[in-house]
């Protein structure tokens, strides 16, 4: 089977943040290791366009819905782009190809009897498109998210029979303890099924922007029914005249953020379960990026502009500032100043003037080339197990955790250049053998830490890869040692050139 990751695809109603930013670049650095491995990667994002949130954001322009869905989502597809992701397709669910997919799965639902009609009656939020039980209520009648006052509506509906999946997903929970990590959200997710699962609409009435139902036509599907199945959908026309679901389904890992959990582990395992669909072997939910203690919020004013960021750091700094501030999973605070001084600190001292310093030395002390030596003891404790170790976080998608063992090594890397000063064995000839064995050892250190590197800060691992005279990707070559000495060295501009403060 192949390696089939996707992040949520994102609602057109508003323009693109740094959380739609943190999710992508979660699942673009996954993708890109387990290419290293040499896997059959499949890399899926894009956009939700059905919905009332689209329909009344679009009446609030004056436009209509679908002009809205094209102009966001291009807005999207630019900061997919800026990003510098390698998704192989990008789904929206606008499409007609997606549409008639969604239309055959939920007939076939509809065929083995999970779906009837009834009257729904329920505290709906238009901004999330979804009726809230009592319970999930907040004081005064409002959404636990959005904080607006809820009304109680009522309107005839199809109604998707949840319900009878209680054992079924409790089974599931039970057997599977990896389904949904971290803990904390498996437990958030058990907890969902285990307070007692009700039947949901499937359908809507009155609203016309969503997928028409296939046996009756003066009804839309639910966004979210819709929404929920891009990620299969997508395999049957993500490549022209081929059909890969079988190659890629069921999907490896799932990204989310924990505001969607309850769709995601609860309704769409019982919808594929329905479907007669094989379920997915993992749903990652990460947490929320937090500036001032808050959920970072365009109404609150307190965001930072993933290409305001991307325009004067670079997209590297971005990819690496949001992986290494905040454990993978959890919430966690951002802001300017901590990017800032990452920026200095760990970009441009600890790995870009390692890099610089070292091609500098090579080029001066032995004309530009790697000499031929074997590297040190201590290096070679220093990174004995690195690769291994890095894909077993990666098999656990624990980004933040592989990102620190690999600063582990830069780090090293650093202290053994202090202690071991090849600049002052340089003015010792009689030292020739040692510099050899410094420079070969730094040299061959910094190309295993950039193949480790390459998913997070593709740019600057690449530029700092072929300065050295090594451009192979391959991650089984992440081994000290494995290339000798005999490259030529090329000039390096500053990976993270100084940014004056000014220009932030």
């Amino acid at each position: 089977m192949g390696y089939y990751v996707t992040t949520p695809i994102y609602y057109v109603n508003a323009e693109p943040h740094l959380g739609h930013a943190y999710t992508t670049i979660a699942a673009d650095v996954l993708a890109r290791h387990m290419r290293q491995r040499g896997e059959d990667v499949f890399f899926l994002t894009g956009t939700d366009e059905h919905g009332e949130p689209v329909a009344q954001a679009a009446e609030r322009e004056g436009v209509g819905p679908r002009e809205l869905a094209d102009r966001n989502s291009e807005h999207f597809r630019e900061l997919v782009a800026r990003l510098n992701i390698t998704n192989d397709f990008f789904i929206r669910t606008s499409d007609p190809r997606h549409e008639a997919a969604v239309q055959k799965v939920l007939q076939s639902v509809y065929d083995r009897g999970y779906v009837y009609k009834g009257l729904y009656e329920g505290w709906y939020c238009p901004r999330c498109a979804d009726f809230k039980t009592d319970a999930e209520l907040v004081e005064g009648n409002r959404c636990p998210i959005h904080l607006i006052e809820l009304e109680r509506e009522q309107e005839e509906n199809y109604f998707f029979k949840l319900s009878e999946f209680q054992d079924q997903l409790e089974r599931l929970y039970a057997e599977r303890t990896d389904f949904v990590v971290p803990g904390i959200r498996y437990n958030e997710a058990v907890s969902f099924v285990k307070q007692g699962l009700q039947d949901v609409s499937l359908t809507r009435a009155r609203l016309r922007w969503g997928v028409p139902v296939p046996w009756d036509e003066s009804h839309v599907f639910y966004v979210w029914f819709d929404a929920l199945l891009n990620y299969y959908t997508a395999l049957s026309f993500a490549r022209e005249g081929e059909d890969l679901t079988a190659r890629f389904w069921p999907a490896t890992v799932h990204l989310i953020g924990k505001d969607i959990l309850k769709f995601h582990t609860v309704f769409w395992p019982a919808l594929l379960l329905a479907a007669g669909l094989e379920l997915p072997e993992r749903i990652y939910v990460h947490g929320y990026l937090l500036m001032d203690e808050h959920k970072m919020s365009k109404s609150l004013g307190n965001v930072i502009d993933p290409f305001e960021v991307s325009d004067v750091f670079g997209v590297d700094a971005l990819r690496y500032y949001l992986l290494a501030a905040v454990n993978f999973g959890h919430d966690g605070s951002v802001s300017t100043e901590d990017f800032e001084a990452r920026y200095t600190a760990e970009l441009a001292n600890e790995y870009g003037n390692l890099a610089g310093r070292t091609i500098a030395m090579i080029a001066r002390y032995r004309d530009g080339v790697v000499p031929h030596a074997d590297p040190d003891a201590e290096l070679v404790a220093l990174f004995g197990g690195a690769q291994h170790r890095l894909r077993a976080r990666f098999d656990a998608v624990e980004l933040t955790a592989a990102l620190q063992d690999i600063w582990q090594l830069v780090r090293g890397l650093n202290r053994y250049l202090q202690e071991h000063a090849p600049w002052q064995l340089a003015k010792d000839a009689s030292a020739a053998d040692r510099l050899d064995s410094i420079l070969y050892g730094v040299a061959e250190g910094l190309r295993v830490v950039s193949v480790l590197v390459h998913p997070f800060l593709p740019d600057a691992s690449m530029r700092l890869l072929r300065a050295l005279g090594r451009d192979s990707l391959a991650l089984e070559g992440a081994e000290l040692g494995q290339v000798r000495g005999g490259a030529t060295v090329e000039e390096l501009e500053p990976l993270f050139p100084r940014v004056e403060r000014a220009e932030a």
